[in-house]
């Protein structure tokens, strides 16, 4: 297994459409709760959601590509544009 961040920028004014896609999407994710690792939204300099950030485990990209293009989000075209790449966790909290 591998760890990929996914991350997906919204289009400019899409708010909306994210909002009227959320409880789909955040059923979608719960539904990979054991290869979900850390995901949570993107804010704009004003503190509102303007994208995604998903850290994925899979057993390749395809599989990681596969998870988010199935994403409602992704189906309701809402990112201007997504990432998807592998990652390697070097650091974190140790307290």
């Amino acid at each position: 297994m591998a760890l990929f961040v996914i991350v997906c920028n919204d289009k400019p004014n899409a708010l909306a459409l994210r909002m009227a896609t959320r409880e789909a999407h955040l059923t979608y994710v719960r539904g990979f709760s054991d290869k979900l690792k850390l995901g949570g939204p993107l804010l704009d300099e004003a503190g509102a959601m303007a994208g995604s950030l998903i850290i994925f485990e899979a057993e390749n990209i395809d599989e990681a590509r596969a998870f988010n293009a199935n994403d409602p989000y992704t189906k309701a075209e809402l990112f201007a544009q997504v990432q998807v790449l592998p990652f390697r966790m070097t650091l974190q909290n140790f307290a």
